[in-house]
């Protein structure tokens, strides 16, 4: 009789573990329980979950008060070198429209926190390997190497490249859709084939827009060099100086496009830092060059400009559908932001040509002279 209630006792309890395990499973495939992390998806561009850090974000400057408000010809401030005593915009007490900015990272910009890859990489020895894929997604890769695209629709996510290159990603002539998204793009100083430097951490060379976003982009002396894409939420710091093989000084850019673009650019929410000096050839943070054409369609909206001998040139005499619109200029290299100026080159009568809500990082609104 005692044999037979321990056996009655044990199948009671044998049966109670299995509603829980039922239970548990059910409330695992149903989602009523504690929720689990989800991978990030290829075609992510924020991983699920992932939140921006705190800060304020950048405000624009209302366009009724703002003087620097401009589709046509515009009063003459902040384009010349600085006379010796002369008050730059960058210094003063009373903050103008838009509120001071003490750092990037601080206000909303981008900076280390918020760019570069978001999962653990795994090192792979590339060399100066050429893209030939169709939709190839190169994801998680920690590359010692460069990548040269010859194919459609590639992506780069997540990922970290060390270059010794000329570029750390190139996009060839004829090809499209290149994607470079949450990745860290670097250098070593010195190793580079022009003398010792390298020159363009992405390059479009392709006939159509690219997009390049959430990256931590360092070294490179042209740092993103493109006439049609998308730049939006990256960090482009740490440009290093070098003699190019000519021996004269690089020129220096965070962004540079050469003109004669045949589609749109867009500028939008980045930290754009030039910190070489002038002498070692330091040219913008943004440079909008008529090298082979007139510059048109660029929109430069809501970023954070600091360095070079202008922050911004903004195309020259010949410059259409150029927007500019609501970016901070920063002191942090040059009281000017610039060594000479905050804006030079910028084409005031040029058809569709906007300035509107600039400012320097404590509140005084920018205004641009004339075109020289």
């Amino acid at each position: 009789m005692a044999r037979d209630r321990r056996r009655l006792v044990a199948w009671l309890l044998t049966g109670l573990v299995l509603a829980v395990v039922l239970a548990l499973y059910d409330a695992d495939r149903t989602g009523t329980g504690e929720p689990s992390a989800a991978p990030c998806p290829d075609s992510a561009l924020r991983c699920p979950g992932a939140t921006p850090p705190a800060g304020p974000a950048p405000s624009s400057a209302p366009p009724s008060t703002d003087p620097s408000a401009s589709g046509g010809p515009s009063p003459s401030a902040g384009s010349s070198p600085p006379a010796s005593g002369t008050p730059s915009p960058g210094t003063g007490t009373s903050p103008g429209p838009g509120g001071p900015c003490s750092s990037p990272g601080a206000c909303g910009f981008p900076d280390s926190r918020t760019t570069g890859p978001r999962i653990a990489l795994e090192r792979h020895d590339t060399g100066d390997m050429s893209v030939k894929t169709d939709g190839m997604v190169i994801k998680g890769w920690d590359i010692r190497g460069s990548l040269d695209v010859y194919a459609n629709d590639v992506t780069v996510i997540d990922s970290r490249i060390t270059s010794a290159n000329w570029w750390g990603i190139n996009l060839r002539p004829g090809f499209s859709g290149l994607r470079v998204l949450h990745t860290t793009i670097t250098a070593v100083p010195g190793k580079g084939p022009d003398n010792g430097g390298v020159d363009y951490a992405v390059s479009n060379m392709g006939g159509s827009s690219i997009e390049v976003g959430w990256c931590d982009i360092s070294v490179f002396g042209n740092a993103l060099s493109m006439g049609q894409g998308e730049i939006h939420d990256n960090y482009v710091h740490g440009i290093v100086p070098f003699r190019n093989q000519g021996g004269e000084w690089q020129h220096t850019d965070a962004v540079i496009s050469g003109g004669g673009n045949k589609g749109r650019l867009t500028i939008r929410h980045n930290t754009l830092l030039n910190p070489v000096d002038v002498a070692q050839g330091a040219s913008a943070a943004v440079g909008l060059f008529a090298d082979t054409g007139n510059v048109s369609s660029v929109v430069v909206d809501s970023n954070w400009l600091a360095g070079g001998a202008y922050a911004l040139y903004g195309g020259g005499p010949g410059a259409t559908g150029i927007q500019v619109t609501d970016n901070v200029f920063s002191a942090e290299y040059h009281p000017n932001a610039g060594a000479y100026g905050t804006v030079a080159a910028w084409n005031a009568g040029g058809a569709g040509n906007v300035w509107r809500g600039n400012r320097t990082a404590d509140g005084r609104p920018v205004v641009p002279g004339p075109t020289s």
